[in-house]
């Protein structure tokens, strides 16, 4: 039995081999001299965003106050125009009584509270594929007990029979 995990092992020293370039999905070889090739643009223009308000709801202040604090550096090193962001003063409270009993004693009830609270933050002169990475960043790393709603001011260009 103890024959199976008898095994040798030969050890290879390391050393150093020249690294090749890879390139996927083409015939030619690649060149040093060409720079990156951007894919062809389609001709439609960018949205345009005017201002984009991210609400956050949840039950944890300190985790809303942290997040609140992620979503600004990751603003920050996309090189977004953060607006004012603040939170509401109190807490929410939605109440609910029930009656202890199911069918007698109405005078003998429980009663629940859940609070919520809310922190709002503005975000200025983005475009459309920034908003989009952004948001998918956002999103993608949201913590549990944590809500966002997104509300986005798109700017358009003014009607023909307007600008006569």
């Amino acid at each position: 039995m103890l024959k199976w995990f008898n095994l040798t092992r030969s050890i290879v020293p390391l050393a150093a081999r020249p690294v090749q370039a890879v390139r996927w999905h083409s015939e030619v070889a690649p060149s040093t001299s060409r720079a990156v090739e951007q894919p062809p643009t389609t001709g439609v223009p960018d949205k345009l965003f005017s201002r984009v308000e991210l609400q956050m709801k949840g039950v944890d202040p300190e985790v809303m106050k942290s997040y609140a604090m992620f979503a600004k550096t990751a603003a920050e090193h996309l090189d977004i125009e953060v607006g004012k962001h603040w939170t509401l003063r109190k807490a929410v409270k939605d109440r609910l009584t029930l009656l202890k009993s199911v069918h007698v004693y109405k005078k003998h009830r429980v009663q629940y509270e859940v609070r919520n609270y809310y922190r709002f933050m503005h975000f200025h002169k983005l475009t459309g594929s920034t908003l989009d990475t952004f948001l998918e960043y956002v999103e993608r790393n949201l913590p549990e007990g944590i809500a966002l709603k997104v509300t986005k001011v798109e700017l358009q260009e003014l009607p023909e029979h307007l600008r006569k």
